[in-house]
């Protein structure tokens, strides 16, 4: 039995439980203690939906439960809202009871939302003090690398959208579709949640580029990669090439090459990208070049003859060195301020909330994450690193807090919305129209969990079956990856 993958194991579900669970904990227990701080009547305290795994009732009076359906949870509060439609019914007679005032029902719902962000400004505040292991090269806005070509999710190769579009490496993006924008990692997100069009309705996003000096606009046209389909332009931060290993036999051995050298430049050109060495072979039609490399701390130039070969996809004659190489990240630890993060966390959802109710996106609730994708990313995250799992926290009560207060029916934004209705008008809204709009919302949310819970499944069965490393997280600073690129063999 290997059981350091069993520890890890277990430990990831801990972590699953105490940070998914304790978001969704946190959440009703700021609904909880407004309601008893402004004197309102509290029923039940239920973590999740439908019948009860177990339950007991407190001194106090209330039941507390532990229930099936692991979608969030709820506080009954019969004098508030009746929701004896998903919550079961409630023992309290609620036209008995004292009404609410308009200001305690907005501060009994808004108080989820208020306990969300306590609590991921708390978790924030401890990765201040631990860091956050990122690395260097994405958190910049100058580009590394310009992939002259990329592939298709069909398997096509085209060119890469920013190669067309005339976006060179060293160029500098200062704003994606009008938004300033300060890290790669933060590029590649506001091109995927883009919603820019050209005139054939093809994707496109508007640049602003900073180069030489001199402030230049360029539009490129994105193509839609991956399992996922999502808007890319084919920029890459740069990273430092080594040798992973020398073949037998190959140029690079006669010339003396070794693994673990770092090459800096190839014929004085400095290299940023494992690809660049393959592609400027092929350019120099298999004369001699220099190549400056690092070893031991010590920079040294050497020349190399790449010989002939063929080439196993293409069964074309190419020029190689005959050395694997690899490609690595310089990882440094950073301390972003509580409220930095928190604020970055909250545009980044916003900004997926709009791109996801936009017809004119690519983004579909198919690419959002429902409990299944929740828990199976904190999960990953903790077999990583438990920074990056302070980190997925903090987004996941983020992500609640905005949620749960948009002005949608069942939602605790929705409750406020019809309680703010009501004082408009002067008088309650029909007790029916609340109960049949809630359950119909409440069907529609609980519809759309089982659809975005259906692609997260798909997902991870297919990110098993094609063992991918670890996660990459999309945010303008992150956890770096544990792992460098595939290598290549020029």
């Amino acid at each position: 039995m290997d059981f350091q993958s069993l520890f890890s194991n277990v430990w990831s579900i801990i972590l699953v439980i105490l940070f998914f669970g304790g978001s969704i904990f946190v959440h009703e227990l700021g609904h909880f203690l407004a309601a008893r701080r402004r004197g309102v009547k509290v029923e039940r305290f239920s973590i999740g939906f439908g019948p009860k795994i177990f339950s007991w009732v407190g001194k106090d009076g209330v039941e507390y439960r532990l229930s099936w359906l692991p979608l969030g949870g709820y506080v009954a509060l019969p004098q508030l809202a009746d929701m004896s439609a998903i919550e079961g019914p409630a023992s309290a007679d609620a036209a008995k009871l004292p009404p609410p005032t308009y200001s305690t029902k907005v501060i009994v719902f808004a108080a989820g939302a208020f306990f969300n962000i306590l609590f991921a400004l708390a978790l924030a505040t401890l990765l201040w003090g631990m860091g956050q292991q990122v690395a260097k090269e994405e958190q910049t806005n100058r580009v590394g690398v310009v992939l002259s070509e990329i592939e298709l999710p069909n398997g096509q190769t085209v060119t890469g959208p920013a190669f067309a579009a005339g976006v060179k490496p060293g160029d500098i993006i200062r704003s994606v579709d009008g938004k300033s924008v300060r890290s790669l990692s933060e590029i590649g997100a506001f091109v995927a949640l883009g919603s820019g069009r050209g005139e054939n309705y093809e994707p496109k996003v508007d640049l602003v580029v900073e180069r030489d000096g001199q402030t230049l606009p360029i539009t490129v046209y994105p193509q839609k990669i991956g399992s996922e389909k999502i808007r890319e332009i084919g920029i890459e931060p740069s990273t430092k090439v080594y040798i992973g290993g020398v073949q037998k036999g190959s140029a690079a051995e006669a010339a003396g090459l070794q693994a673990d050298d770092w090459i800096t430049h190839i014929d004085g050109k400095p290299v940023s990208y494992q690809s660049m060495i393959r592609e400027h072979l092929r350019d120099t039609g298999g004369r001699p070049v220099e190549v400056t490399y690092v070893r031991d701390g010590k920079t040294a130039t050497l020349a190399a003859t790449p010989l002939k070969v063929v080439d196993p996809e293409t069964k074309a004659e190419v020029y190689r060195l005959g050395v694997a190489l690899r490609g690595e990240f310089t990882i440094e630890t950073v301390h972003i301020a509580p409220w930095t993060q928190i604020e970055r966390h909250a545009t980044m959802t916003w900004r997926t909330f709009v791109s996801l109710v936009s017809p004119r996106s690519d983004i579909g609730l198919s690419k959002m994450s429902g409990p299944i994708g929740i828990a199976e990313r904190l999960h990953a995250f903790a077999q990583y690193d438990f920074r990056a799992v302070l980190w997925f926290a903090i987004l996941i009560n983020v992500n609640l807090a905005i949620f749960n207060l948009l002005p949608i029916p069942v939602l605790d934004g929705g409750h406020i919305f019809f309680a703010t209705i009501a004082k408009l008008r002067g008088r309650a809204l029909p007790p029916n129209f609340i109960a049949a709009t809630q359950s119909t919302f409440m069907l529609i949310l609980f519809s759309v969990m089982i659809y975005v819970s259906f692609f997260d499944v798909r997902r991870i069965a297919r990110d098993r079956t094609e063992e991918k490393p670890a996660p990459v997280q999309a945010a303008p600073a992150e956890p770096a990856q544990n792992s460098a690129p595939a290598p290549t063999n020029p």
